[in-house]
């Protein structure tokens, strides 16, 4: 077994999350949309399998994460979970899904969790949709929380830049985290604000706080597309790329279709 891989191959479930923040154990998370992907993500050891609303910009080439629908997510987290032996699956609730009322968000939260086989869902923001968090958590469905910069309010803020800067704003982001781990959430994600604040989240909210481009926390999260270095035109200072895809797999088709054209590909060896 490589070094990198876990010997502990239970299912991650919530509870075993709490106890790797009671033991100081960080939590692994990346995103996968598709059945190769999160089969080779999850045999990799991952923790927490994130089916992101992110599938829009990587897998459908939107803008923004606004355009993809609840029917859509729900596609590719029936991939994912078919997939997956130990990870944790958790699916973004896309935009329109929950923001109306609460009992649209639990009518929509059932329906990914009946149809999709996922393990729980992700909701972006804190007190505006509270009645709505504590809803679904009442209906049984584990629910992780995203704060900071939420990229479903994109059109709102009017920039990717750094959140909770000012003190207004990073004092709120504080007590929408209380409150998202009193409502019951088992996780928060916070995405994109300074590593003093996240810490003090930390210290202060006693969930696991995930981290994406927020300094050290529980745990982190990437999109996987980003870290294999498949975008080339995405290079924001918290990413870390761990492989360059883009050039393999460019320099791969290419020596494919070379060996095609001159007639290399297939020789005696590949025919029957």
């Amino acid at each position: 077994m490589a070094a990198y891989l876990v010997d502990d191959t239970r299912k991650v479930t919530t509870h075993r999350l709490m106890e790797m923040k009671q033991q100081g154990k960080k939590i692994a998370m990346l995103t996968s949309y598709d059945y190769s992907m999160a089969q080779i993500v999850d045999q990799a050891g991952i923790d927490i399998i994130l089916v992101g609303d992110s599938a829009s910009n990587v897998m459908a080439g939107n803008q923004t994460t606004l355009p993809i629908t609840i029917d859509q997510m729900i596609y590719h987290s029936c991939s994912v979970s078919r997939a997956v032996k130990r990870a944790l699956v958790v699916c973004d609730m896309p935009f329109g899904s929950y923001q109306v009322n609460a009992t649209e968000g639990v009518t929509n939260a059932i329906r990914i969790m009946k149809e999709s086989g996922c393990d729980a869902v992700k909701l972006e923001g804190g007190e505006e949709i509270i009645d709505t968090i504590r809803t679904i958590l009442n209906a049984g469905i584990p629910v992780m929380g995203h704060l900071g910069l939420t990229p479903q309010s994109i059109n709102k803020f009017g920039t990717y830049a750094v959140r909770a800067k000012e003190e207004a704003e990073a004092e709120k982001l504080v007590r929408d985290a209380k409150l998202l781990a009193e409502a019951g959430c088992f996780a928060i994600v916070l995405e994109k604000i300074p590593a003093a604040l996240t810490r003090r989240v930390c210290n202060e909210v006693n969930i696991p706080i995930i981290g994406i481009g927020g300094g050290p926390a529980d745990g982190q999260v990437l999109v996987v597309h980003d870290m294999l270095g498949m975008n080339k035109g995405f290079s924001p200072k918290f990413l870390r790329r761990y492989a360059d895809l883009f050039t393999t797999i460019t320099d791969a088709v290419g020596q494919y279709v070379s060996d095609v054209k001159t007639g290399d590909f297939p020789n005696a060896e590949e025919c029957y």
